[in-house]
């Protein structure tokens, strides 16, 4: 006797379904223009503005949606969930809106804004458990609890209900657009997102084109694509913290192989940059995850020119304490930050001399580290320093050497450029 296996995929009429349920929270975003990207790609870019949402994510269609659909029973007995960011606050949301008791799990590690904003949004209704020094820790007990406490898990991205709520926002970009849409790019962490527009816009638009972007450090879907399984990936760069998973989910895995036109990375710093670009020339505030989008516009330009295409902005819940990282990050994938070991002779002077004659006329000195060792020759100092072109790096390392300062570069030395970045 053959078995038969079914693969789920989110249906159309479902999407439509949690369309007509969401309305009640999640507002209807904007799909503008924006004139900057379309006349840097020779293309008509559309953002796709979910960073507007009242929670600040495109998280909450699906908590709600996925809440909304529990029995009575369920919602007497509450939920709980793990998360860090953007799907806590989307659930914390949704309990306060329905009444429910929520628990929600979140690293000890978890900046305090992002806590209080979660608090924020679950009022009395939600309890905050912070909870191991990772996601995994916080999930690992927010699932022992769902267990001994007969109370249901409300997953990020790997659930048909979440799927179909997240797939909403293909309903909209294909009912908002006046004009055929050839890309859609859209950020993957666990694949909910993604999954959801495969259901929407094969059904809707089975010409537009979905094109997966994932962080550099953490390829856990393209990884998973390229093994033809799913895969774990041990080791992930977290600073995209929206889009870093070690793990996607396994029907999102099985819909985005399927339906993805193409997946692919993009480095954390060019998505630094791109933070930088969106606030200082247009004044639009991103988490990480929310620019990865337009970032990978720059490796697909030869592909859009001409072409309609809508990124989605996924969210701005971005922590300001961060602001020094990104842009640090952004300058080191430019090739404009620069760190060094530096071999100062112990004598009066010698700051002077390389202020004077080894620094050219627009570096900068960013980072000085120095200890001075009286027995000693040459005191090491680690210095960083911050060019306006990348191409003034030779010339610099040249007169290093020439003078004797130089001891060692390090931007290519990851187990000690940890340490400074």
């Amino acid at each position: 006797m053959s078995t038969i296996t079914t693969t789920y995929f989110p249906e159309l009429e479902d999407i439509q379904k949690a369309a007509s349920t969401i309305k009640e929270v999640a507002m209807v975003t904007p799909l503008v223009n924006s004139i900057r990207y379309s006349k840097q790609y020779g293309a008509n870019i559309l953002l796709k503005r979910e960073d507007l949402q009242r929670v600040r994510s495109y998280k909450i269609r699906g908590a709600f949606n996925k809440i909304n659909s529990l029995t009575k029973e369920e919602l007497e007995r509450g939920v709980v969930c793990a998360s860090a960011g953007n799907h806590a606050q989307g659930v914390a949301f949704a309990c306060n809106h329905l009444g429910i008791e929520g628990t929600i799990y979140m690293p000890s590690v978890t900046p305090k804004q992002k806590v209080e904003q979660t608090q924020m949004f679950g009022g009395d209704y939600v309890k905050i458990i912070l909870e191991g020094d990772t996601f995994d820790d916080s999930s690992k007990a927010a699932k022992e609890a769902c267990i001994s406490q007969k109370k249901t898990f409300v997953h990020p991205f790997e659930d048909p209900k979440t799927i179909e709520g997240q797939g909403t926002i293909g309903l909209e970009i294909f009912k908002q657009s006046d004009v055929a849409i050839d890309y859609v790019f859209v950020a993957i962490g666990g694949g909910g997102l993604a999954s959801g527009l495969c259901g929407a816009l094969k059904a809707l638009s089975p010409k537009t084109k979905i094109i997966g972007v994932e962080p550099q450090g953490a390829p856990s879907m393209l990884t998973s694509i390229q093994n033809n399984k799913n895969t774990e990936i041990v080791d992930i760069d977290k600073f995209i913290d929206g889009a870093a998973v070690q793990k996607v989910g396994d029907l999102n895995f099985d819909i985005c192989k399927e339906h993805l036109s193409d997946m692919f990375t993009v480095p954390e710093g060019l998505v630094c940059q791109t933070i930088l670009d969106l606030y200082n020339r247009d004044a639009i505030v991103v988490e990480p995850a929310g620019a990865l989008t337009l970032a990978a516009l720059e490796f697909y330009k030869d592909k859009i020119k001409d072409k309609n295409v809508v990124c989605i902005v996924s969210g701005s819940n971005n922590d300001i304490t961060r602001t020094a990282e990104i842009k640090e990050r952004a300058l080191l994938y430019a090739d404009l930050k620069h760190y060094f070991i530096i071999r100062f002779p112990q004598r009066a002077g010698a700051l002077k001399q390389f202020v004077g004659d080894v620094l050219g006329p627009n570096d900068d000195i960013t980072h000085f580290e120095y200890s001075k060792k009286s027995s000693r020759e040459n005191g090491p100092a680690v210095v960083g320093i911050e060019l306006k072109d990348k191409n003034d790096l030779d010339p610099l390392i040249t007169r290093m050497k020439e003078l004797n300062f130089f001891g060692d570069y390090l931007n290519d030395k990851p187990d000690l450029f940890q340490f400074l970045v």
